[in-house]
């Protein structure tokens, strides 16, 4: 009888310490999920939007925490062509986007061209310059535009210039940034009269206004793709923040920011 009660003791052990051992894996598990840090590569007019959204999110996703890498297209694309750890890419250049899937880094069906926008002209909120279009530019001393070679929207700068005519007149007084963000900054500083912008930069800045508005057929379609890059090591998160990167509500913030939507 003792031996019987022996065993059954010796069982019931063994059952309480598998059982310890999967709980402890299982804690471990969630453990590692929580500490899940998704990079996402984007343009740098994505900034305020992208924070938000990043915040939103976080809240309704405690495990994982949204890293953002802010910058010109162009230059996040070399840096994950040249191996940068990157979860996400987000555009605001098909041709970026394009030239990583051609690579390899992005698989087609994990990417989505999400939003679109507009390119303006600027100047400072209290300019006394008679700047009221593109057709007054050749009056300014100095012109902001992102670097044509990485900045999307120095790109379409560039295009909507020789579409006007004005590019041999100004080409001289051209300031190159780095990258949008820091168009707005030179123009808020009074360091140049004017620059060219996304609209949704001159949104979020009280220091400038409006002047013009790029006619679409002046450049290429302003579209801004997004996806999943192959090697992230963290797939489920990724594409989870992809899937809700498309959702209706989010995508209403994109609009609220002055982003437009792109029809499927």
């Amino acid at each position: 009888m003792k031996k019987i009660h022996l065993t059954l003791l010796l069982i019931c052990l063994c059952i309480t310490i598998l059982f310890a051992c999967s709980k402890n894996e299982s804690s471990k598990s969630a453990d590692k999920e929580s500490n899940v840090e998704l990079t996402i590569s984007a343009a740098a007019s994505l900034q305020d939007v992208l924070n938000k959204i990043a915040s939103n999110y976080e809240k309704e996703h405690p495990n994982v925490k949204i890293t953002y890498n802010f910058g010109g297209s162009g230059a996040l694309q070399q840096q994950i062509s040249n191996g940068a750890p990157v979860d996400l890419f987000f555009s605001a250049a098909e041709d970026k986007f394009d030239q990583l899937v051609e690579e390899g880094f992005i698989e087609k069906e994990r990417g989505r061209d999400l939003v679109g926008n507009e390119l303006v002209l600027v100047v400072g909120k209290d300019s006394t310059r008679d700047i009221n279009g593109f057709q007054d530019l050749p009056k300014v001393k100095k012109l902001a535009i992102g670097t044509p070679e990485t900045v999307p929207a120095g790109k379409y700068a560039v295009e909507t210039l020789e579409h006007l005519n004005l590019l041999k007149k100004v080409e001289k007084k051209i300031v190159y940034a780095k990258d949008v963000r820091q168009v707005i900054t030179y123009v808020e500083t009074g360091n140049v009269d004017a620059g060219i912008v996304y609209k949704t930069d001159a949104m979020i800045s009280p220091k400038v206004k409006v002047v013009g508005v790029a006619s679409e057929n002046t450049h290429a379609p302003i579209i801004y793709p997004v996806g999943v890059l192959k090697e992230t090591p963290y797939k489920k998160e990724a594409e989870r923040f992809y899937n809700y990167l498309q959702n209706d509500a989010v995508l209403k913030t994109f609009m609220e920011f002055g982003f437009s939507k792109i029809e499927k």
